[in-house]
């Protein structure tokens, strides 16, 4: 496919999957534009590339549908300077979003493979302000913390204390709450020390595996 239908059904996926949906952020839209999805996604599912639904990308793990991710990264009201911190490093695909919307991106991801596989297409595609390690993703990652944003891409059974002890004052977290096959997308903002909730929606991720999270 050449990459004049890529970008029509980027355009498309903005239009019909996301704006009707409530997503209205510019920002947002115009990284949702701009990030070639097809790009992060195995050959054997790359005609899905632009669906309205999550796909496999190896390890058990999933590419998330374009409006969870959108959501997600509209919720962290990122500005252009700030720090984000992502858990759950996958395709790379939200890693390459927020690249776009913050000033540095620091992913943490437990299969090496994945990351190597993120770091290759993202160094491709000339991102120079992401960062990914591979380790325990529910303990973050203190060297470079406090986090303006944090985001977490699978679900755990409550929220890691050590990712609310690496958000900054005024910073947002966004995380999947509940049991292994459905959570609660929660939203949880640092309050001069204080730790408010929101809760927005039902999801279903693949659960957080780590320490202060699953065991498997």
């Amino acid at each position: 496919m050449e990459e004049s239908e890529y970008r029509i059904l980027r355009e498309r996926m903005v239009v019909e999957q996301l704006i009707p949906r409530g997503i209205h952020s510019e920002r947002v839209l115009s990284a949702f534009k701009k990030v070639p999805r097809h790009a992060f996604i195995p050959e054997l599912e790359s005609d899905n590339t632009y669906g309205d639904f999550p796909l496999p990308i190896g390890e058990g793990q999933t590419i998330s549908q374009p409006y969870m991710v959108a959501l997600m990264s509209e919720l962290l009201e990122l500005k252009k300077d700030e720090k984000v911190l992502e858990i759950g490093t996958g395709s790379g695909y939200q890693a390459a979003i927020l690249a776009e919307l913050a000033g540095k991106v620091y992913s943490v991801e437990r299969f090496e493979n994945l990351a190597k596989s993120a770091e290759r297409i993202l160094e491709k595609l000339g991102y120079q302000n992401i960062k990914i390690k591979i380790g325990d993703g529910t303990l973050g990652w203190d060297e470079y913390a406090p986090y303006d944003g944090i985001i977490v891409t699978a679900g755990a059974p409550e929220i890691p204390k050590s990712l609310l002890e690496q958000l900054a004052e005024g910073g947002r977290l966004i995380i999947p709450v509940g049991g292994h096959y459905s959570q609660m997308l929660t939203l949880v903002r640092n309050v001069k020390g204080k730790f408010k909730t929101l809760d927005i929606c039902g999801c279903i991720f693949v659960p957080l595996v780590g320490k202060e999270a699953w065991s498997k």
